[in-house]
């Protein structure tokens, strides 16, 4: 007898990575149109808790309209004797999977950034209240974990007891993220690594260490620990530091050797500290993309919840198209909001003195953690829309990449008109490669400029054959 037979839908690993499209959901709960939405998992003492209650507080699913987003909590309380403060996260972040197993339900990030959909086909065959998928998280929870004893499930979608928990849930998050800010790579024997997302990321290897937490945000090096040694068989697991091959770009042998073997031979070298090179491969979970903006030399930030386009034109979605995947995309790099705030933080690419741009709420949550000297030089998108506002910003700030940029040549000229052509003016102004004869096509003139502050992003020289004027 299957343990989930009076589930009105199959449950099993063949549906984890199922995505569900907007035309396909029946509606959905939290995602970049909900600001608060969460879960949670707490230890509690057995007499706290109920074993296999499943509460909902607020609208069931049958209470719901078609197609619309609501907020959701996610409380997971277990109890029992080996059940510790310590493996909260590390049950926390099996939430993700396990919701995943259920077909017609897709589960996307953590935290206080997860998504979920049900899809129209699992509605119709009669999931029609989160009481079923209270059930299947327990069961799963009981076989993966036998160290628990007791666990209740509690649903919260009452949009005002949502916003209550939610400030809660964001307190402990803090609480635990703090945790391991003191500790440095250098003092621990061993890395951990985490491959929960290789369902939606087949190449991505997640490498853990006290200075650079998981990139969903929500596994530090403790939680990591934690799960190697609860769940020897899952996907957290114990990462040999190896040969320290490079300290600045953050390269150890034994990290190297566990990414080629768990990826199946598609990454063979992981520079732990850039995104150039050879950097961190990227899932699709991660709370925030790093990329290159080109026009400026230097690095944005944006997170999963901006709205709008990035400095760069692009939208979040764009780039995490470009980004996730499990692939080793330089220039692009998925990271967790908190690894902002490491010593290690892009140390290899010049870390926050190549930091250019971030959206606002994140410069809020990390300001912390800039440098004094550069709060006041990293825009946001309250001060530029756009590459070439931010290249007159980083200018008028005097930020630190502005060092880095190759000094402007004076470029002599002068605008002469040759007969048979009128209206040629005597000023004339607009960007070129310096230092390069310009030829312009037309019959009839000519243009030769003079005292020009000429510019390049780019600059190509191709040999043109002169041809004699008949």
């Amino acid at each position: 007898m299957s343990m989930f037979e009076d589930i009105p839908v199959d449950v099993g690993v063949v549906y984890e990575g199922e995505r569900i499209r907007g035309k396909e959901m029946q509606f959905e709960f939290g995602g970049p149109n909900i600001e608060q939405k969460f879960e949670l998992v707490q230890a509690r003492d057995m007499k706290e808790i109920t074993d296999g209650k499943v509460i909902i507080d607020g609208p069931d699913l049958k209470d719901l309209e078609e197609g619309k987003s609501y907020p959701i909590g996610i409380l997971v309380e277990a109890a029992g004797k080996e059940i510790e403060k310590d493996l909260e996260a590390v049950l926390e972040r099996r939430v993700h999977e396990f919701i995943n197993f259920v077909e017609g339900f897709m589960h996307l990030n953590q935290r206080y950034d997860l998504w979920m959909r049900l899809s129209k086909g699992s509605y119709k065959k009669g999931f029609n209240t989160l009481e079923y998928l209270g059930k299947v998280l327990i069961r799963l929870y009981k076989s993966e974990f036998p160290i628990i004893e007791k666990i209740q499930i509690t649903f919260i979608t009452d949009p005002k007891k949502v916003s209550g928990w939610y400030k809660k849930a964001l307190d402990i998050y803090e609480a635990r993220d703090a945790r391991a800010r003191g500790m440095k790579d250098e003092d621990v024997e061993e890395f951990y690594g985490c491959v929960l997302c290789q369902s939606f990321a087949p190449s991505h290897v997640c490498i853990i260490t006290p200075q650079r937490i998981s990139l969903c945000g929500a596994i530090n090096w403790f939680d990591a620990r934690a799960a190697a040694r609860v769940d020897p068989k899952g996907p957290n697991f114990l990462v040999p530091k190896g040969e320290l091959l490079d300290d600045v770009h953050g390269e150890y042998s034994g990290a190297n050797e566990v990414a080629k073997q768990r990826s199946l031979g598609e990454v063979e070298r992981v520079w732990l500290y850039s995104m150039f090179g050879h950097p961190h491969t990227s899932c699709g979970c991660f709370e925030a993309i790093a990329f290159y903006i080109p026009e400026v030399d230097g690095v944005g930030v944006v997170d999963r919840g901006y709205e709008g386009t990035a400095v760069n034109g692009l939208a979040f979605s764009t780039m995490a198209n470009q980004t996730g995947g499990g692939k080793q995309v330089e220039g692009f790099n998925g990271i967790a909001i908190e690894y902002m705030r490491s010593p290690r933080f892009l140390q290899a690419d010049r870390g926050w003195n190549r930091v250019v741009w971030l959206p606002s709420n994140v410069k809020e949550k990390v300001l912390d953690a800039i440098p004094e000297e550069l709060k006041d030089k990293v825009a946001t998108e309250k001060d530029v829309t756009n590459t070439a506002e931010l290249k007159q910003f980083l200018k008028e700030k005097g930020h630190p990449v502005v060092e880095q940029w190759p000094a402007e040549v004076e470029a002599e000229a002068e605008v002469v008109a040759e007969a048979g052509y009128e209206g040629v003016p005597s000023e004339y102004s607009f960007q070129l490669p310096a230092g390069i004869p310009v030829g312009v096509p037309g019959e009839g003139f000519q243009l030769v400029f003079k005292n020009v502050k000429i510019k390049a992003d780019k600059l190509i020289i191709r040999r043109k054959e002169e041809t004699k004027r008949k």
